[in-house]
C-alpha cells in the first residue's frame, strides 16, 4: 500500500482535517499522480453535507506529475505532467463506453471520491491529497502551454461546458447564450467565444457588463431588465444555461431561434416546470449535460492549449481548505479556488 496525505472530512457536515491514508500498490495499467493543485468545487460542498462515506477525501479537478507506472502502462512516463477529473473508471463495455462516453457508462462511472473503486473494492479518496493512483486510461496529457493551478478547473466546469457546446454544434454564424457568469459560466464564456460563436452572457448583476465583455462577451444582457429580455425572442441557436440556482427557464426558452436548444449543466435544487407550447412553438430543444468522455477531455485540454484558456482562479494552501469552502458556498469567488497542494503537506 502507498502512504498518503490528505484532508478529509470525517463526518457529515464536519470540517476537513489532515489525514493519512493509504492508497492500493499500483496494478499493471495504473499510474501514480503526485498531486499539485485541486479544484474547489461546490459538489465537494454537498459531498461534505449529504455524503454517506466518511473519512472523506474530496476533490475532482487536479494536475500534477507521474511519479509512478505499472507494468502495462504505455501511455505515460515517471515526470509527464497529467490532469485527473472526476471520473476514474468505467466498465469499459457498454455502448457509452465504446463510444469514448464514460460519463455515461451504464453501470455507473468509477467517481473520484465517495465511490467504491472497481478494482479493489475500497473506497475512492479525491484530489486534496498528495497523490492519486488511477487506471492510465482515465489520466490526461496536461498540454505545456496550460498553468496547471488555472488548468485544474478545466477538468470540471471546463469539460462540463465545453462537452455541450461541440455537440450543439456551436462555432462560426451561431448565436450562443451563456447563463450565469460563475465558476461555469466565466469558462463557458470564454470556450464559446474561442470556437467563434457570437456570444452572449445573461446576467443578473449590472456591474458584471465589462468583465463579462474582457472574458469574450461580444453583448451582455441583463437577465431582470424584462424590456431587454423580451427583445432577445427568437436570437440565439443555442443557450447553455450554468445556473445552480432555481429560476425561470421561460424567458431563456423565448429567446431561442427555431430549432434552438436549451442546454442545462447548473442543478437547481428544484424541480424544472415548463409550458408545452414553450417547446412546441419553434421546435424548440429542452436538453442537460454534464462531463464528458475521455476522447473530449483530451480534446478539450489541447483547445484550451491552443486558445489560451484556463479559470480564472484564486489560489489558497490546503489549510485553508475550509475558508475557501465556506467562501464558496457564500459565492465569495472570481471564479474558482484551487488549492496548492504541494504549498503545505498535512
Amino acid at each position: 500500500m502507498r502512504n498518503v496525505s490528505g484532508w478529509a472530512a470525517h463526518q457529515r457536515g464536519g470540517p476537513l482535517e489532515p489525514w493519512n491514508f493509504t492508497r492500493r500498490d499500483l496494478l499493471a495499467d495504473d499510474v501514480a499522480v503526485r498531486v499539485a493543485y485541486c479544484g474547489v468545487c461546490f459538489t465537494d460542498i454537498s459531498a461534505i453535507r449529504h455524503g454517506s462515506q466518511f473519512p472523506l477525501v474530496p476533490g475532482h479537478e487536479l494536475t500534477g506529475e507521474i511519479t509512478a507506472v505499472g507494468s502495462a502502462v504505455t501511455r505515460f512516463a515517471v515526470g509527464d505532467k497529467v490532469a485527473v477529473g472526476n471520473i476514474i473508471d468505467s466498465c469499459g463495455v457498454c455502448p457509452p463506453c465504446l463510444a469514448g462516453r464514460q460519463n455515461w457508462c451504464t453501470e455507473f462511472p468509477t467517481l473520484t471520491y465517495g465511490n467504491t473503486d472497481r478494482r479493489d473494492g475500497g473506497p475512492t479518496r479525491g484530489g486534496y491529497s498528495s497523490e492519486y493512483v488511477l487506471p492510465q486510461g482515465f489520466a490526461y496529457h496536461l498540454p505545456p502551454e496550460l498553468d496547471p493551478a488555472g488548468a485544474a478547473p478545466l477538468m470540471c466546469a471546463g469539460i462540463t461546458t465545453y462537452a455541450p457546446m461541440k455537440r450543439w454544434g456551436v462555432g462560426p454564424g451561431k448565436t450562443v447564450g451563456i447563463v450565469g457568469m460563475g465558476g461555469l459560466g466565466h469558462l463557458a464564456l470564454k470556450l464559446a467565444h474561442a470556437l467563434g460563436a457570437e456570444t452572449v452572457q445573461f446576467t443578473r448583476t449590472r456591474d458584471k457588463a465589462a468583465e463579462a465583455r474582457s472574458l469574450g462577451a461580444d453583448d451582455v444582457v441583463l437577465s431582470t431588465d424584462e424590456q431587454r429580455m423580451a427583445a432577445q425572442r427568437g436570437r440565439f441557436d443555442f443557450i447553455l444555461d450554468t445556473v445552480g440556482a432555481p429560476h425561470s427557464l421561460e424567458p431563456y426558452l423565448s429567446a431561442l431561434a427555431m430549432d434552438g436548444t436549451l442546454c442545462l449543466v447548473g442543478i437547481p435544487d428544484e424541480d424544472i416546470r415548463v409550458s408545452p407550447l414553450s417547446l412546441i412553438q419553434g421546435a424548440k430543444t429542452l436538453a442537460g449535460a454534464g462531463s464528458g468522455g475521455t476522447v473530449e477531455t483530451q480534446e478539450m485540454l489541447d483547445f484550451c492549449a491552443e486558445h489560451g484558456i484556463v479559470a480564472d482562479v484564486e489560489i489558497m494552501r490546503p489549510d485553508q481548505v475550509n475558508e475557501a469552502l465556506d467562501r464558496l458556498d457564500r459565492n465569495d469567488v472570481r471564479y474558482r479556488f484551487v488549492l496548492d497542494m504541494a504549498a503545505q503537506r498535512p
